[in-house]
């Protein structure tokens, strides 16, 4: 392997990989490529925005495979989305470590790693104590037919798969049935007690990751290496975060929690034939009380503990923490008492630890409890949830306190700053940090004392937004209301869907909006509208994608996930300012936490959450260079409310118009020009 010195720099390896997969190199791209190399070089972290266009995945997959190389170290590329990691693995990767073998002196090696629910257990399908029914399956055979005959194919598919890993699964199971062949960290015997330990797929996944040089993971993966006890990911002294903008939810879902009065049940049933019936029966008791007590508690956000609730709490820790000692010391057992053992004990172990967590939320500030119900889980159970008020500190202390970090997304600066983001990320206001001359390495020692210093750039789209798109704001409309969709909206629709010629994706603020919308408009328009929930999602964006009259009507997967470039999508309609809903628990949680610290809530936390939806929607219009179109946002409020402002500086710099003969002119030329 060459010497550092030896390896060629990031600008002339940027252009040795753009040739290679036939491509043209853009100002933006060399910019990037430079920035993540300063940073890995000088450990300061960077934010970059960078635009659908740019060639961001190149332009930090070049310098991480160059420093990962040159240094023998491993850097860690993180995404929030299976699409884009199996973009890196199966397309840019490949074609990268091919194309740079030559310069780098090797061709370099990457992986893929995901958490180990997402492997097959060769011991749990073998041997495994099986997995209690849920209660609706109890009482209903087709159920239980229907996962008996995933769970035969499992079988079948375990002689041959190499991986294990569930995404190659096509078609794939239920949850429930893949519970039944996958375990939990917590669940794992571990590789020197297993006996089939040797044969893991998670444990070879593992070591083809500790092997090598780029290891690309997803965010939850991310958050659990930082914020757990215990190390998931190969040693790494980079990380590079793709699609940042969902960084923060993606860790605050990890770091939730939730109990219910049926997981309660359910770990009275694991632990039931290995301690004695006394011991487990005060488990099914505090699992029955739980379960009364949830019903009667409004949902919502809780402000206080009730006292029925707590006591139901003290309860359902004293009874696993009762059963966790029933059970003892771990011991030598045959393999599937060790199995049984250890998944009563992790089960066990989640209810105690949930229970303490939220009997003791409400003595600091530090998380949010809330009951789920009809608002979010209609027809569910209800269940107890607790969730960080913030993971700013988390992320500052455990990721960007250990490791160079580098964010991207195409949506970073909202507002018109990187700022608002950052707060999030819990790094301080931006500065650029000044490097005393004549040290023996660009990175500055390690100071308790010093803040965390980072850098944010943008550096735009190779896309003419002005020339190319028209941001439409229905101004003349009324605010949209709380009783489902106006029937203006409905009408203002129809007229720029017709003028469009089909060719809409349709982003809506609810699933009711949507359907709404879909059925209003079948019966008006000559043109085919599929709705989200008709069929699988991939499924609807391909149909959408190969037929340039169609529209497509959905909610949020579809805000962030669609990519269609070409004349089959030209207008992009929102119906309104995707506020979080104002009984999100989190969400007022963290209002509530800015306001009584003099700050201004609604816009820290409600209309940053609204600005990163609409830049993300906004962003499916144009998807390659040639593309054209309108986004078009039927609120009113993004024209006359006072943070409208804020919102439209995090959108696009599209040319904006408020008059609706002039954007169906302009759709009107678009279709014309389209056939």
């Amino acid at each position: 392997m060459p010497a550092t010195a030896s390896i060629p720099d990031t600008r002339t390896l940027l252009s040795v990989a753009v040739e290679a997969v036939g491509g043209a190199e853009r100002p933006g791209q060399v910019d990037m490529a430079e920035a993540v190399e300063r940073a890995i070089r000088t450990g300061e972290h960077l934010a970059v925005q960078a635009g659908t266009g740019t060639g961001k995945s190149l332009a930090y997959l070049v310098p991480s495979l160059r420093h990962a190389v040159a240094e023998e170290s491993t850097v860690v590329i993180s995404t929030a989305t299976i699409a884009l990691q199996r973009q890196l693995v199966d397309r840019d990767l490949p074609r990268l470590a091919k194309a740079l073998k030559k310069e780098l002196g090797r061709e370099p090696r990457f992986a893929i790693l995901k958490g180990r629910r997402n492997y097959l257990c060769m011991h749990r399908l073998h041997t495994g104590a099986p997995e209690e029914p849920e209660e609706a399956a109890l009482f209903d055979p087709f159920a239980v037919s229907k996962m008996g005959r995933e769970v035969k194919r499992l079988h079948e598919w375990s002689s041959d798969t190499e991986t294990g890993d569930r995404d190659e699964l096509v078609p794939g199971v239920t949850e429930q049935a893949w519970r039944q062949v996958s375990v939990t960290a917590r669940e794992c015997l571990g590789v020197a007690k297993c006996p089939i330990g040797t044969d893991c797929f998670a444990e070879k996944a593992r070591a083809e990751a500790g092997r090598a040089d780029v290891v690309v993971t997803n965010h939850a993966m991310l958050a659990v290496d930082a914020l757990e006890g215990y190390q998931v990911l190969p040693d790494h002294d980079v990380v590079v975060i793709d699609e940042a903008h969902d960084l923060v939810d993606r860790v605050t879902s990890v770091a939730t929690e939730e109990l219910s009065g049926a997981l309660v049940a359910t770990a009275a049933r694991r632990c039931g034939r290995l301690i004695d019936q006394s011991v487990a029966d005060r488990m099914a008791e505090a699992s029955d009380g739980l379960a009364m007590i949830l019903e009667d508690v409004p949902p919502g956000r809780l402000d206080s503990l009730p006292q029925a609730l707590a006591g139901a709490l003290r309860a359902t820790k004293d009874a696993a923490h009762a059963c966790i000692t029933s059970l003892g010391p771990e011991r030598k057992e045959d393999p599937e008492g060790a199995t049984a053992r250890k998944l009563a004990l992790s089960l066990l172990d989640e209810v105690h630890d949930c229970a303490a967590r939220v009997l003791g939320a409400f003595d600091d500030d530090h998380d949010v409890v809330w009951v789920s119900g009809d608002f979010a889980d209609r027809g569910k159970a209800p269940s107890l949830r607790v969730a960080p008020l913030g993971v700013g500190g988390l992320l500052r202390e455990r990721l960007f306190g250990k490791r160079t970090t580098v964010l991207t997304s195409a949506t970073l600066t909202l507002g018109g700053t990187f700022d608002t983001l950052a707060r999030q990320w819990g790094l301080p206001a931006s500065s650029q940090a000044v490097k005393a001359g004549g040290t023996a390495t660009d990175k500055e020692p390690p100071s308790d004392l010093g803040a965390v210093k980072w850098t944010g750039l943008d550096v735009g789209s190779p896309f003419e937004h002005g020339s190319s798109g028209i941001l439409y704001v229905a101004r003349h409309l009324p605010p949209p209301g709380r009783d489902g969709l106006p029937p203006a909206y409905v009408d203002e629709i129809e007229g720029l869907v017709n003028a469009a010629g089909g060719r809409t994706l349709g982003l809506f603020s609810s699933m009711r909006a949507a359907k709404a919308a879909a059925e209003a408009l079948r019966g008006k328009l000559s043109y085919p509208v599929l709705c989200q929930g008709d069929d699988s999602t991939g499924q609807l964006v391909k149909r959408f994608s190969e037929s340039s009259e169609t529209c497509l009507f959905g909610t949020l997967s579809l805000w962030q996930g669609v990519d269609v470039p070409g004349p089959a999508l030209q207008l992009v309609i929102m119906d309104r300012i995707p506020f979080p809903r104002p009984d999100d628990p989190l969400a007022s949680a963290r209002q509530k936490a800015v306001e009584s610290r003099g700050g201004n809530g609604f816009l820290t936390v409600a209309a940053t959450h609204a600005a990163l939806l609409l830049a993300q929607g906004a962003g499916r219009l144009l998807r390659s260079m040639s593309d054209k179109g309108v986004v078009a946002v039927l609120d009113p409020r993004l024209a006359t409310a006072r943070y409208g402002g804020f919102l439209r500086a995090s959108l696009p710099p599209f040319w904006t118009t408020y008059d609706p003969e002039v954007v169906r002119a302009a759709l009107k030329r678009l279709d014309a020009a389209n056939p």
